[in-house]
């Protein structure tokens, strides 16, 4: 029977981890192939063009569009700070003056006597971009970025919120079955990375965002939280985006579910390191999981390793839930039928039986990913 692929989360204690670092639009690249970066290190530059706004400046001073160049004090290309007389009239015997202040600060793109508009575009917005993890540039895409290999410790979540944070990190608890909770947040956890356990309140979520900290990870989390959190629902196809003020990994899944021992004990060896750490989820096409990475004090080879073929799932293979309403949950296949199966939709599907502690179920194989090691 061919093998069967599924997405896979990855916990691997040793791992060659690859990040793709590229810019939003064409700018400079400030590395080259070969060269070490550590993860706060620019590696590529730009900038983003500043808005557009139009003002209708001769409405404003009163007269006619085609004469708006007579009583303009400034020239296309002029820079201005907001506030700025940009147009004037003179009035009649020296009374009815016009005057007419830069709308936002920036450069005088255009002026119309057409219409009678002036435009200005704000400054430019400077765009970096940093290595995000300490390692070897091996490959470099001109004008676009570069790509950073590392040897590292590597864990992958099934949920998060919030992009990438770096910090050390700390343990919040002392076991992968505990809650973690307001009272275990202290202070001297500003820029810290929090390693939690079964559960983490939503008070302990607040009083980690008042310290400071960088980020937290945890076993599972309420999903209906995050709406009190935000102000807004929030998918779980696509998240990075949000605003929260640290960054947070969701391991297991939604509601109380411990850490797994093993990605427990992983992270807890590495306390004291600097981790890299990124919420960003992606469950559709183009899978982004959350992760957290440590890396090595190890040479790295200068050329990119190619990772090797997914391998296919087998009957005994540990799987996680990806859509409710198993999402988050653990279980083990338990067959793999080759026919594809009617669904309770009516559609077809090609399906897998998952034993969840005693309850197997029969799902879409799109809905299941396989744990990886």
């Amino acid at each position: 029977m061919a093998a069967i692929f599924t997405p896979g989360l990855k916990v691997a204690e040793h791992d060659i981890v690859q990040k793709d670092r590229r810019l939003p639009l064409e700018g400079e690249v400030t590395v080259s192939v070969g060269d070490m970066v550590k993860a706060d290190q620019i590696v590529a530059r730009t900038e983003l063009p500043g808005k557009i706004y139009p003002v209708n400046v001769a409405n404003q001073l009163g007269v006619d569009p085609g004469r708006l160049l007579e009583f303009m004090d400034k020239a296309v290309g002029d820079s201005v700070k907001e506030g700025e007389i940009v147009a004037r009239t003179p009035g009649f015997l020296g009374l009815f003056k016009s005057e007419v202040g830069a709308m936002v600060s920036g450069t005088i793109e255009s002026i119309s006597t057409v219409t009678g508009q002036v435009i200005y575009q704000t400054d430019p917005i400077p765009v970096e971009i940093d290595a995000y993890i300490d390692g070897r540039v091996v490959e470099v895409f001109p004008e676009e970025g570069c790509v950073v290999q590392a040897a590292a410790t590597f864990v992958q979540g099934i949920f998060g919120l919030a992009g990438e944070a770096r910090g050390a990190l700390v343990m919040g608890v002392d076991e992968p079955t505990t809650e973690l909770t307001g009272a275990h947040i202290t202070p001297d956890m500003k820029g810290k990375i929090i390693i939690g356990g079964c559960y983490l309140t939503i008070e302990a979520l607040q009083q980690a965002i008042r310290v400071g900290a960088a980020g937290v990870v945890t076993g599972g989390f309420d999903y209906d939280e995050i709406k009190e959190l935000l102000g807004y629902e929030v998918g779980v196809a696509i998240t990075g985006g949000e605003d929260l003020g640290l960054t947070l990994v969701v391991t297991e899944g939604f509601g109380r579910i411990q850490m797994a021992p093993a990605t427990f004990k992983l992270l807890k060896s590495k306390v004291g390191q600097q981790a890299s750490i990124n919420g960003a989820t992606q469950i559709r096409a183009g899978v982004i999981r959350p992760e957290v990475v440590v890396t090595f004090d190890e040479d790295v080879p200068r050329e990119r390793v190619i990772p090797p073929e997914p391998k296919g799932i087998n009957i005994g293979d540990e799987v996680r839930g990806i859509r409710t309403p198993w999402f988050g949950r653990i279980g083990r296949v338990k067959s793999l039928p080759v026919e594809p199966v009617v669904l309770d939709s009516e559609s077809k599907a090609r399906v897998m039986e998952v034993d969840f502690d005693g309850t197997t179920v029969m799902l879409p194989r799109a809905n299941v990913e396989v744990i990886e090691s």
